[in-house]
């Protein structure tokens, strides 16, 4: 979860400390390298591919996966970025953070979205990413790809690439940046 979602969204809220880091900055990036490759690998090249970040913790993402692209296969797809907060079905339960910014540089008709996520949950945010690219056209194909698929799904979704499955307890968090990924809890007002 975003920096930004953490702050504002009940009950949750707060300030996120970390117990232990799962994954270093080395890691991540032979993660990004291994599914990128495998993206490449999945459909025979990466013709009519288009990256799409999730706001906000999956643009970073999507934005390393073209740059690991653009180094294997010569060519970078088109990099996009997603703001789902209007199309989640827990619009009342959650704050509405209109900040982030969906910019989608192409037409999506017949392209292969892989969708690009930090975190892999209840699959909630996916199910509204797909509800949202309904909107850009019809698409061929769409893949997932995330860091960090912690479990506890609540809808049927699966990633197509994943950085590294790690169970977590429901009440854990999970904190992906370029140095890496930790595992801790939010604490409210520093305590």
């Amino acid at each position: 979860m975003a920096e930004r979602e953490r702050r504002s969204t009940p009950p949750y809220g707060g300030v996120f400390v970390a117990r232990s880091q799962v994954m270093d900055a080395d890691d991540v990036r032979r993660a990004i390298w291994r599914m990128s490759h495998e993206i490449v690998e999945r459909n025979h090249g990466l013709d009519g591919v288009v990256l799409v970040g999730l706001q906000t913790g999956g643009v970073a993402l999507a934005h390393a996966f073209a740059d690991a692209l653009q180094e294997i296969d010569g060519a970078s797809p088109p990099v996009g970025t997603l703001d789902v907060a209007l199309y989640r079905d827990d619009i009342g339960i959650r704050p509405v953070l209109p900040e982030a910014v969906t910019e989608i540089p192409v037409d999506l008709d017949g392209a292969i979205v892989v969708l690009v996520d930090d975190v892999l949950f209840t699959g909630r945010t996916i199910r509204a990413a797909l509800d949202a690219l309904n909107a850009f056209g019809r698409v061929r194909a769409v893949q997932l790809a995330v860091m960090v698929d912690r479990g506890h799904r609540e809808l049927p979704i699966r990633p197509d690439f994943v950085g590294k499955n790690l169970p977590t307890r429901r009440d854990e968090m999970v904190n992906v940046s370029p140095s890496g990924v930790d595992l801790g809890e939010l604490v409210k007002d520093g305590r």
